[in-house]
């Protein structure tokens, strides 16, 4: 919801892998969901995963893109994602993560 708004907005689908270890189970339909326990924090629906996926894995979504960062928000204090540019064979990061200290500093006191 708050790195993610368009698939809630407006259906976009995207491809999501598993990243960092290898699985040799079979692929089975899988959703991917946010942070935000939220009926509309749902990133991706249906899509192949292996069926050992679990806890802590690492999953890319490809194709987020730059309207997801401009579209983005800091629902619930949760900061913005980082954003890392993938070309080549080469990642490159272009946009830091954005930190509690960096959502704490605009707050002024009572």
């Amino acid at each position: 919801m708050s790195d993610n708004p368009r698939p809630s907005l407006y259906g976009a689908r995207y491809t999501v892998r598993m990243i960092g270890r290898r699985s040799r189970e079979a692929m089975r339909a899988a959703t991917v969901v946010g942070h935000h326990y939220e009926s509309g924090d749902v990133i991706a629906v249906d899509v192949p995963l292996p069926a050992d996926v679990r806890a802590g894995d690492l999953l890319a979504v490809a194709a987020t893109g730059a309207y997801n960062h401009s579209m983005a928000s800091t629902y619930n204090l949760m900061g913005r994602p980082p954003v890392v540019v993938v070309a080549d064979g080469r990642a490159r990061l272009v946009v830091r993560r954005e930190e509690s200290d960096d959502l704490l500093r605009r707050e002024v006191g009572l």
